[in-house]
């Protein structure tokens, strides 16, 4: 609790998470989790947490049941712990793997369910937090922050394309304010741990970075067959991913799956009417099928996701080359910036940069190189596609 107390104080004095969590780390005081740098984000929840912010027995009676009111000490004070306010929706995604593939990962995304079906449970407030601190460190905090960004500084061509070789993303940053520049790309984990992170990129002048990448990339657009094959073997690696088998028949015998243990769960419940067992038995045979039903929804969605993206891919194939076929080379060169970072994205480029340029994975993967205007082979392009493409492939 003296941590917590500490952030709050800190927090009171007009520090924002930035300062307070460089205070911790300087001092040696671990995250809940044993790291030596706070995440930000966590030194938010606390702050605002109701947790410490305590309450009168008058206020808290308003908020909980009347029986749990009931068994409250009306002489003491009480936090609040929120349960039950968000509902978790877990979806499969994929993303470049660094080495000319693609990797799948289960994302997850919170929705905030109706205030009706919050649970609130009182829990014990501390002594050290007076009420007035508290809200005291939430004004400040609230105060801290910068205004509503209601449009972009400029357009950013490479936004939500470029990552970092550490892993983290890459954001964009305006150095001056109001959006006057200058302009950088800058990765994310070092951004906010600064001297505390081991990632050693340095920020990336976006105009720099932008003329290059398109440089590089609009001579190689110039080719449709290449942005074709490319196209083709991203839908080819995203059924594989999927089929692993019959995609329909796989499909099928998942719900096949999630109905039988519908089934069986009703067949339990009227056994368990019956007097062939137990309330004990009933609750472990139905966790059992709960658990196995979700697997089967999981197994399903995930079919599904990998479906949608074989379809969009079709579709980004076709108005590619569509676009390229109705475009002339040279009109290539004069696209705007939202434009090309329209074709980054239909294409799954993912580009990273490396110490001797860029490396750009996804429907074209490719390194290139400042200054040598050379091209090195990667995994997925073999010898013979290199000599192909060379001509239109140098920077």
């Amino acid at each position: 609790m003296a941590v917590v107390e500490k952030i709050f104080r800190m927090a009171a004095e007009g520090r924002g998470v930035t300062r307070i969590q460089s205070v911790l780390y300087n001092e040696g005081i671990p995250s809940p989790r044993g790291r030596p740098v706070w995440d930000r984000r966590v030194l938010r929840r606390i702050i605002s947490s109701d947790d410490y912010r305590p309450l009168s027995f008058d206020e808290v009676s308003e908020l909980v049941a009347p029986e749990v009111a009931a068994r409250l000490d009306e002489s003491e004070t009480y936090g609040v712990q929120w349960y039950n306010r968000d509902k978790a929706v877990t979806r499969t995604v994929t993303e470049p793997d660094g080495s000319g593939g693609r990797r799948y990962k289960k994302r997850k995304t919170l929705v905030r369910r109706p205030r009706e079906e919050w649970l609130r449970i009182p829990v014990p407030a501390s002594d050290r937090l007076p009420r007035d601190l508290v809200d005291l460190a939430r004004a400040t905090m609230d105060a801290n922050q910068g205004s509503e960004r209601k449009r972009l500084a400029r357009v950013w061509e490479l936004r939500g394309v470029m990552r970092c070789s550490c892993g983290s993303k890459i954001q964009t940053k305006t150095m001056m304010p109001e959006g006057r520049g200058p302009y950088y790309y800058m990765c994310t984990r070092r951004l906010e741990l600064r001297g505390m992170c081991s990632c050693s990129q340095k920020a990336i002048r976006a105009v720099d970075a932008e003329e290059a990448i398109w440089e590089f990339i609009s001579r190689l657009l110039k080719d449709p067959e290449r942005v074709q094959l490319g196209m083709e073997r991203l839908i080819v690696e995203e059924r594989a991913a999927a089929n692993r088998g019959d995609p329909q028949s796989t499909a099928k015998a998942w719900a096949d799956k999630a109905a039988e243990c519908a089934r069986l769960r009703a067949a339990y419940q009227d056994q368990q009417a019956a007097g062939l067992m137990t309330l004990e038995e009933l609750g472990l045979k139905l966790s059992e099928l709960d658990e196995m039903r979700r697997h089967a929804e999981r197994e399903l969605s995930a079919l599904q996701d990998h479906q949608e993206r074989v379809e969009q891919l079709e579709e980004d194939r076709d108005a590619l080359i569509k676009e390229m076929a109705e475009t002339a080379p040279d009109a290539l060169d004069s696209l705007a910036g939202e434009e090309r970072n329209k074709v980054y994205r239909m294409l799954r480029l993912e580009v990273t940069p490396t110490p001797e340029g860029y490396s750009i994975t996804g429907a074209l993967r490719v390194r290139m190189q400042n200054r040598t205007d050379a091209l090195e082979e990667i995994p997925g392009i073999g010898p013979e596609t290199l000599e192909k493409i060379a001509p239109f492939a140098t920077v």
